[in-house]
């Protein structure tokens, strides 16, 4: 499942081969610096890997070194690659590959779903958040059967494990549930950072079951910078709704990093 999403969010950032010979526009470096990024993203140039050399580059889809030169240093800002003096530049060593999981036994119980699956891999999980009041959009108004327009509280997080980003999640709750109420805003009040089922319990929205649609694709600039990888990796993205026996409290986007983190669903099967 992880390859398969890898490599859909990969096409993303596909490029056309170069064609050898004849003028190039300076813009070129762009297309390079494409091409190359989806060997990296594809494993053709691996963890480590040293880059090839500007010659190399230039012979290859014939342009100067310079535009070469140029395609190799947009990577290294990106963060795909990292330059060592006097030696050469590296395709940059991934990070180990950890679990997040997906259960509902920790939604359920108490207490933060995401400190508690930290906890678990001995790491200490924290976030920052900023919460707004915002118009409902189209999509938001859909999964949480409200109409377009509809107030609902905007939730930004940044998950953090022992102080580096590990997901992004932005929330959205009905105002017309929760406004009034101790846990209107998440991060506030006597009930702040606790999961979203603890929270809407305490205001007798009792949560049954969730939905979550997994997709992949590349993140955007801001996202690059906020989870500190490179513009345009690939990320896992979770849609996840939650739901009482007669209508949606809470949906959010979860943005995961493909080549830093898998996930692992937890299944509750009732007994017969």
């Amino acid at each position: 499942m992880q390859l398969d999403l890898y490599v859909q969010a990969c096409q993303a950032v596909r490029s056309d081969r170069l064609p050898k010979g004849g003028a190039v526009p300076r813009a070129s470096y762009q297309r390079i610096a494409d091409e190359l990024r989806r060997r990296i993203i594809t494993g053709e140039l691996t963890s480590g890997e040293r880059m090839p050399s500007r010659q190399a580059l230039a012979d290859e889809f014939g342009v100067g070194p310079r535009v070469a030169a140029d395609a190799v240093q947009q990577l290294v800002a990106e963060g795909y690659a990292v330059s060592r003096t006097g030696s050469g530049t590296y395709v940059r060593p991934k990070p180990p590959l950890r679990r997040l999981t997906r259960s509902w036994y920790r939604e359920s119980r108490g207490g933060s779903p995401f400190r508690a699956d930290m906890a678990a891999q001995a790491r200490s999980g924290g976030w920052e958040s900023a919460s707004e009041t915002v118009p409902a959009s189209e999509e938001v108004a859909a999964r949480l059967a409200i109409e377009p327009g509809a107030e609902v509280m905007r939730t930004g997080y940044t998950f953090t494990a022992d102080n580096e980003p590990v997901m992004l999640s932005t929330s959205y709750e009905p105002l017309a549930i929760t406004r009034g109420t101790p846990v209107v805003l998440p991060e506030e009040g006597p009930y702040a950072g606790r999961g979203v089922v603890e929270r809407m319990r305490e205001i007798g929205q009792r949560i049954l079951h969730a939905n979550e649609l997994v997709t992949a694709r590349s993140t955007d600039v801001a996202e690059a910078d906020r989870l500190r990888i490179g513009r345009g990796t690939a990320v896992i993205v979770i849609k996840r709704t939650y739901y009482t026996q007669d209508h949606p409290v809470e949906t959010a986007d979860i943005i995961v990093p493909s080549d830093r983190y898998e996930l692992a669903y937890t299944i509750p099967v009732a007994p017969e």
